[in-house]
């Protein structure tokens, strides 16, 4: 019988092995990218969601509309998660929603696109990238602890720039490294109420942040640098979010699963 051709063999496949039915879940950067195909995968495997996103509002109400449409209680919140009055917004707002959180994954950000050398950036974009990229994750990271069920999941998306840096963008690496530091401490912190604390750390995406240098000729460089020849798109890196939020991950805590192609073993 077919159940809706690839698409609904797809769910079905999801459904079957990984059964989220009953959980709520907080995705930011949710209007977008990797956020977007980590809430509708955790949709089709029966969690809630709840999704925060800066200023796409339009995109954020159709992603609720997609999220509905696969039978779950959906809703999205607006605002700028580097302001400790947002981000606690977002999750205030999980509370009249819910009840109650066993999943949340912190996948907003930024990736200033210029190369600037760091004996030339300025404290300004330095304060933009560490405050959106560090301080929010902070704030929200702290905000779904105090609210999270015991043994729910915290995932947060860094990048492979957090572990071996990356020459003229050292305020994204440093606010990606600082991230990694805190998945390893936070994850011994919760570990007693059985919460696992991951971080997934992919390498380029083909997502609207780096168009600027993947639609460029450098898009033929990059993937000669990738063993498995292409870049990852958004469901790529979905997948293992889906993974470490579901009970097949429930023993890998702490740690940091790069979602690259292999990029970092090359060169």
């Amino acid at each position: 019988m077919d159940v809706g051709g690839e698409h609904g063999r797809e769910e079905a496949r999801v459904s079957g092995l990984i059964d989220l039915s009953g959980k709520n879940a907080v995705v930011t950067g949710g209007s977008r990218g990797v956020g977007r195909a980590t809430a509708l995968l955790l949709a089709r495997a029966g969690a809630s969601v709840g999704i925060g996103y800066r200023s796409r509002e339009d995109a954020a109400t159709a992603v609720v509309a997609e999220l509905r449409s696969l039978g779950v209680e959906a809703w999205a919140q607006g605002g700028d998660l580097s302001r400790l009055e947002d981000a606690e917004a977002l999750f205030a707002r999980a509370d009249d929603e819910f009840d109650g959180l066993d999943i949340f994954v912190g996948n907003h950000g930024i990736w200033p696109v210029e190369d600037v050398p760091v004996t030339e950036l300025t404290d300004e974009r330095w304060h933009l990238t560490i405050g959106s990229n560090l301080h929010s994750v902070f704030y929200t990271s702290r905000a779904a602890a105090r609210r999270l069920r015991d043994d729910g999941r915290i995932v947060l998306v860094g990048s492979t720039a957090g572990q071996r840096g990356e020459a003229y963008h050292g305020d994204y690496a440093a606010s990606k490294g600082a991230l990694i530091s805190l998945v390893k401490g936070f994850c011994v912190e919760l570990g007693g109420r059985g919460i696992t604390v991951n971080c997934v750390a992919p390498g380029w995406i083909d997502t609207e942040m780096s168009a600027s240098a993947l639609d460029g000729p450098e898009r033929a460089t990059i993937e000669a640098g990738i063993p498995l020849g292409r870049v990852a798109t958004a469901e790529d890196v979905a997948g293992p979010i889906l993974f470490l939020c579901s009970d097949l991950g429930r023993h890998v805590n702490g740690e940091i699963l790069n979602v690259n192609g292999g990029s970092v073993l090359v060169g």
